[in-house]
């Protein structure tokens, strides 16, 4: 009788923490933006808001594409800033949001 020395090995994933990534393309200017976060609240994401609206100082509308996550939310920008700097900073954006079937990502 022959015994057996194949074994079945059962990889599992092991995570090893988490963090939340914020990209921003602009394709025909060849600049790029990446981010990372530990955390992925509603104010961190205004912070990168914040500061991509302050390298365009001159635009009139900067153009935003986010997915449907609970933090992309316009609202968000009201619970970091005072009124009137939200309000200045929501005037310069105009937000488009993926399919909800879609992926930021193909888009990235």
């Amino acid at each position: 009788m022959r015994l057996r020395t194949d074994k079945k090995v059962d990889s599992e994933y092991k995570r090893n923490g988490t963090c939340s990534i914020f990209g921003c393309v602009e394709p025909l200017g060849g600049w790029h933006l990446v981010c990372m976060r530990k955390y992925r609240t509603a104010t961190d994401r205004v912070e990168e808001i914040k500061y991509l609206v302050e390298c365009y100082p001159e635009a009139n509308k900067i153009v935003l594409v986010m997915d449907y996550l609970n933090t992309h939310k316009v609202s968000s920008l009201y619970k970091r800033y005072n009124p009137e700097e939200a309000q200045r900073f929501r005037n310069k954006l105009k937000i488009h949001y993926t399919p909800k079937h879609g992926s930021l990502l193909d888009i990235a």
